[in-house]
């Protein structure tokens, strides 16, 4: 059955529920994804997104591992690198996240759903699922990207440990073009020095 708009609820109103889903499944992704919405939102600011856009790149950003919740505990805990199918499995959480997302039926619904479907694309085309390149890649998505490469790196999980800052910076910058957006990196880089969540050097 078709819905009508007044048939829709706002994302905004299920992501407090969304958000507790995904801590109960797996307290590290959900502090990972509060910090990716921190880090967006400060890049969204440095280059002049409207209010509007901020609150969709928030979504987009909180949500991104949201499809981690269809990922079986032996690979989404395992403390350990990844084999090949284990790497197949994670991958899918872009797809998951996505219709998640679009089984909400809410306001942007289709938009944030997109938004998290590509947030592992890579500029050159190199990454998934789609093998999207350059802007065809949504803006969010590669504003996420970055927020989320970064955070990624710097922080102690089971399988590794937090790399410094400057060390982060220098793999971020070898993969201008290749996995990032130069422009949108060259704006990180400004952010982050700034940014209360910049890792340390010692």
């Amino acid at each position: 059955m078709k819905t009508s708009p007044a048939d829709t609820v706002p994302l905004q109103q299920v992501a407090h529920s969304l958000t507790v889903a995904l801590e109960t499944r797996d307290h590290h992704t959900r502090m990972h994804s509060d910090r990716v919405v921190r880090i967006a939102n400060e890049l969204g600011i440095h280059i002049e997104l409207t209010g509007h856009e901020l609150d969709m790149l928030a979504l987009g950003a909180q949500f991104h591992d949201l499809g981690k919740i269809g990922i079986p505990d032996s690979v989404l805990r395992k403390p350990a690198p990844f084999e090949p199918e284990e790497w197949d499995c994670m991958r899918q959480h872009a797809i998951i996240g996505e219709q998640m997302i679009l089984a909400v039926n809410g306001e942007k619904s289709g938009e944030i759903a997109r938004v998290v479907r590509h947030h592992h694309e890579h500029f050159d085309g190199s990454g998934y699922p789609d093998g999207l390149s350059g802007t065809k890649i949504p803006l969010y998505s590669r504003i996420i990207s970055l927020a989320d490469s970064y955070d990624a790196m710097v922080v102690t999980r089971p399988y590794h440990a937090g790399r410094k800052h400057r060390d982060v910076m220098e793999i971020l910058r070898g993969e201008s073009g290749i996995k990032h957006d130069p422009d949108l990196l060259h704006a990180f880089c400004t952010v982050i020095e700034k940014s209360p969540l910049r890792a340390t050097d010692d």
